[in-house]
């Protein structure tokens, strides 16, 4: 009798399943990873926002905004306006929010930054003076 060489069926099934299953593990892995990097830079957006209302708009104005922009916050790249899905601070479904209070004729007291994150609780920023 002549030996055959080759795979059997079942051989390539379970290198076909052990090749889907490592594909869905790394893929999901991939997607957790970026979300963790949008997080990352909503974080980021929001500290830059936090620390040019405090030590550059309060310090010269000594108040706080009513809405904050790029018009206002100046001293901050204006592409951080815009979350990652691009939506720009103050438009809906943005991931941003900017909450001014105990405001008088736009001079504000009070606020907070908070920014939606996927992976974490919402990262929260308020004011310190």
């Amino acid at each position: 009798m002549k030996k055959k060489s080759g795979f059997t069926i079942l051989e390539l099934a379970i290198v076909i399943a052990v090749a889907g299953l490592a594909f869905a593990v790394g893929f999901i892995q991939k997607m957790n990873v970026d979300a963790m990097n949008r997080d990352k830079d909503r974080k980021t957006a929001i500290n830059a926002m936090y620390y040019a209302l405090e030590e550059s708009f309060h310090t010269e104005n000594g108040y706080y905004p009513e809405t904050i922009s790029e018009k206002n916050l100046k001293v901050i790249d204006p592409q951080l306006f815009t979350d990652p899905s691009g939506v720009v601070l103050g438009e809906p479904g943005c991931s941003y929010i900017y909450e001014a209070a105990d405001c008088e004729d736009g001079e504000c007291k009070e606020y907070t930054l908070r920014a939606f994150l996927e992976k974490e609780d919402d990262f929260i920023k308020r004011n310190r003076n």
